[in-house]
């Protein structure tokens, strides 16, 4: 039967497709780490009291990089390269989501609307982390070889969405309201085609290295295009909505070690 457990399942049991999905998740947490750090510094003074919040958000990133690091060491294996076609992080930046890392590699102070543009994009970004964390979550969180990484990074996840949550609620309240939706929208509608990419891309690449037959990787293909369909027509209403979070500050205090493996 074709489910999401039993195509997780098989990544986690085939070392070459297990490493192959690690590099891809370490690479793209690295990318948010320093992405946030830079963010940070930069933050203008207007805004310098979420500089402690983002720099705390980008040591998290750190973080689940190193967690997905071992995993991998913890099998023997070295991170691979990642495909081109597999890069969320960069495949969303030539869409224009977010802020750009030659901006971000300038000393030049970010402006509030450059602020604004951060945390729609993460807000984004986070809702699709923290839903496929969730998933694993459910399926792998008993699992004695991941699920200890897994249930931490879902946990982070959840605190990084909350965190998009407040403080743009707060913003909005401060008058930048119309701007955040807009944002939000634009971000999310091209998140939505970039993830329709990178699943497609992963999923073949997975295929190949699993053997896969024809019919299957058809299926799974015709799956993640249903999905798209879905958040093209109503889905994205759900990644642009903004709700105060149960978890307040939830980047107020310092990160977490990763765990040792």
């Amino acid at each position: 039967m074709l489910s999401a457990r039993s195509l997780f399942q098989e990544i986690l049991d085939d070392d070459r497709s297990f490493r192959l999905f690690c590099s891809i998740a370490a690479s793209g947490e690295a990318q948010g780490g320093w992405e946030n750090g830079r963010i940070a510094a930069l933050v203008p003074e207007s805004m310098r009291d979420l500089a402690p919040k983002i720099a705390r958000h980008g040591a998290d990133e750190d973080k689940h990089g190193r967690i997905f690091n071992a995993l991998l060491r913890k099998r023997g294996l070295q991170p691979v390269p990642v495909p081109a076609e597999t890069d969320y992080t960069m495949l969303l930046e030539r869409r224009g989501i977010g802020l750009t890392h030659t901006k971000l590699r300038r000393d030049e102070p970010l402006t509030e609307e450059d602020v604004l543009v951060y945390l729609s994009h993460s807000r984004i970004t986070e809702q699709r982390a923290a839903d496929q964390m969730v998933m694993l979550v459910r399926y792998f969180g008993d699992n004695p070889e991941v699920g200890k990484a897994i249930k931490m990074i879902s946990n982070d996840e959840d605190n990084h969405l909350a965190y998009c949550h407040e403080e743009l609620l707060r913003l909005a309240r401060a008058g930048h309201g119309r701007t955040i939706q807009r944002t939000l929208r634009y971000c999310a509608l091209s998140e939505i085609r970039v993830y329709r990419q990178v699943s497609l891309a992963v999923m073949g690449r997975m295929g190949r290295i699993l053997g896969w037959p024809a019919p299957k990787s058809a299926a799974l293909a015709a799956g993640i295009h249903a999905i798209y369909a879905y958040e093209r027509l109503i889905g994205w209403r759900r990644m642009v909505s903004l709700t105060m979070p149960e978890r307040r500050d939830a980047l107020g205090g310092s990160a977490t070690a990763a765990p040792a493996f």
